[in-house]
């Protein structure tokens, strides 16, 4: 079966760039390096980018041409990838080390190279092992070309609205939120292997590389444990870090574990500090700001709200989406939701509240949001608490599932392949596949490039091999059998995919259509999401599964992977090859020995 809208919607972009002005070219270098930083007021080394932590915002406008020129002073080897963007006719300027390139190593430079083919906000972070728990990442700012349809006019049709919320938009307040801990990913790594666990506890969430460590106590952590959480912690507290103890079964499975590896420090042991936390200045006399929130989070799901402000969401993932006057959003991890704030309050700060919303951990962060000439003073009236749930029975969440692309777009009702994934541990506690038991190692970063050379795994269960011009399903199916399972967040490289269809309980069917005869409720062929990261149900008392659907466009080796660090470390991806049979020629610049330039 053969698709044209999404290749004519390509040709027509492309075309504009043809017609119209010569696109603009950026250069944006960035040097890495390795110090010592404590953005949380506990010093460790880290990760800084032209000396800054988070790295420097890449702003630029769709069409334009990006050279991103790395020049990599770290002691470690490294690539960086661009979450979210396309990489049309650009695979290999993807960064991921084993797949579209080999690693920069210390001392050299690279040069990644490709076009703005959407607007929207994206960012940029390390996908070498765990550097993106080093602090390796930044934004991208993309705003649209002229005449591009806005969705605004379901927000307000008052004139002096649509031009301030416009104005908004084209000058955002870029919102990284994070989560920190007190060991580089290297130790983290090296612990979860010499103990056999999954290492949930986290020790801060940043807002824009700034936060603090907070200890309530254990007392008020357990209270705000609900009823039907409790016999999933065996009989156990949680720690004072607010983690589930490292011995809890259910979370960190019953193979055998050496607790003695763990040091202090990474489950008990807080130490609360007092960090200055970030502060995002807004203009009451412009009416309106735009907050264009990126998750950079490495281990934990997180709630955001601000205090007395709903948000108007227009944007997700980069893209327009239908509004939803909203209070809260839960963030999965490498997702961006753009949200519009009036500024209708009184001039003051309003506390920014950032939650973390998984089992693993009660964790908190927040910032402030100050009117420019205001008191300096806040009166909160919270819409989440500590644990990010909501504080009165008015709060609205956005469902993440629920959320419609705009302009309307659809997918195909029928597909040409169909292709089943089992996200579970396999072999030890800190390893996770996403295809048959068989981990993605880490090992695999060091093997010739599957760009270059596509048949390198060839008939092994990781990689799936995909013919141009296709519609695929993906069934993503996450098994009870390995014990706990949280939502993974599931990143896919290159273009955006459908959320179709998803549910609790075992998914005995082989094709979607076969669901879709006797699950018709669970699935949405007309509205559907369109995303570039799919956040799966938790698995808890039952398995679960979701369904999602995308149009082979775009030739080249990707990755799929959830995007929880220590699973994607511990062999949680599968490589997609993409329209194997146009497969692209891969430039002198990009190939063996070469640096893009």
């Amino acid at each position: 079966m053969k698709s044209s809208f999404f290749c004519l919607s390509l040709l027509a972009s492309l075309a504009s760039l043809v017609l119209g002005d010569a696109p603009n070219t950026v250069v944006f270098p960035v040097t890495l390096t390795w110090a010592k930083g404590s953005p949380d007021g506990f010093e460790r080394e880290m990760i800084f980018m032209n000396g800054q932590f988070p790295g420097p915002t890449l702003n630029i406008q769709e069409g334009d041409n990006v050279e991103f020129v790395v020049t990599n002073q770290l002691p470690y080897r490294t690539t960086i990838h661009f979450h979210g963007i396309e990489q049309y006719n650009t695979p290999w300027s993807d960064g991921v080390p084993g797949l579209s390139q080999t690693h920069i190593q210390p001392g050299a430079t690279f040069t990644y190279k490709w076009t703005a083919t959407q607007y929207g906000t994206y960012w940029y972070h390390g996908h070498t092992q765990g550097q993106l728990e080093d602090g390796l990442y930044g934004a991208i700012n993309i705003q649209p070309k002229d005449g591009t349809s806005t969705p605004f006019t379901m927000i307000s049709n008052d004139t002096t609205d649509l031009h301030r919320l416009s104005l908004a938009e084209s000058n955002p307040h870029m919102v990284i939120l994070s989560d920190w801990s007190h060991f580089t990913s290297e130790q983290l790594h090296d612990i979860s292997i010499a103990a056999d666990i999954d290492p949930l506890c986290g020790d801060s969430i940043l807002i824009n590389g700034k936060g603090n460590v907070n200890c309530p106590g254990v007392p008020f952590i357990m209270s705000l444990v609900p009823p039907t959480i409790t016999p999933l912690l065996m009989g156990q507290n949680l720690t004072d870090k607010g983690c589930l103890a490292p011995t809890n079964v259910l979370a960190q499975t019953s193979y055998p574990h050496n607790i003695a590896a763990i040091p202090p420090g990474l489950f008990t042991g807080c130490n609360a500090t007092s960090t200055p936390g970030s502060i995002i200045d807004v203009d009451p006399h412009k009416g309106w700001a735009s907050l264009n929130f990126i998750s950079t989070a490495s281990l934990q799901e997180m709630v955001i709200s601000i205090d007395d402000h709903p948000m108007y969401l227009y944007a997700v993932d980069g893209r327009y989406v239908t509004p939803q006057r909203i209070d809260a959003i839960t963030f999965s991890h490498g997702s961006r939701y753009s949200v519009f704030v009036e500024l209708d309050q009184p001039a003051q700060n309003y506390i920014i509240r950032v939650a973390g919303d998984g089992l693993n951990q009660k964790i908190f962060g927040s910032a402030t949001m100050r009117y420019t000439g205001g008191k300096n003073i806040n009166t909160p009236h919270p819409s989440i608490n500590y644990a990010g749930v909501n504080t009165t029975s008015n709060v609205t969440f956005l469902n993440d599932l629920a959320v419609v692309p705009y302009p309307p777009i659809k997918p195909s009702a029928t597909v040409d392949q169909t292709v089943s994934l089992l996200l579970n541990r396999t072999g030890a506690a800190w390893q996770w596949s996403l295809n048959d038991n068989t981990p993605f190692n880490e090992s695999l970063e060091n093997m010739t490039p599957l760009l270059w050379n596509p048949t390198e795994l060839a008939n092994t269960p990781l990689t799936i091999t995909t013919k141009n011009n296709t519609w695929v399903d993906l069934i993503l199916l996450a098994s009870i059998s390995g014990g706990l399972q949280p939502r993974h967040p599931i990143h896919k490289h290159s273009n955006k995919a459908f959320i179709i269809g998803y549910g609790n309980g075992e998914f005995p069917y082989t094709t979607a259509a076969e669901a879709m005869a006797a699950l018709p409720q669970n699935f949405n062929l007309e509205t559907p999401a369109y995303r570039d990261g799919f956040y799966t149900l938790p698995v808890a008392q039952s398995s679960t599964w979701m369904v999602v659907r995308y149009f082979v466009e775009n030739p080249g080796a990707f990755l799929l992977h959830c995007h929880i660090n220590p699973h994607l470390t511990g062999g949680m991806g599968v490589a997609i090859l993409d329209g194997i049979d146009r497969w692209p020629t891969v430039p002198a610049a990009y190939g063996p020995g070469g640096n893009g330039s």
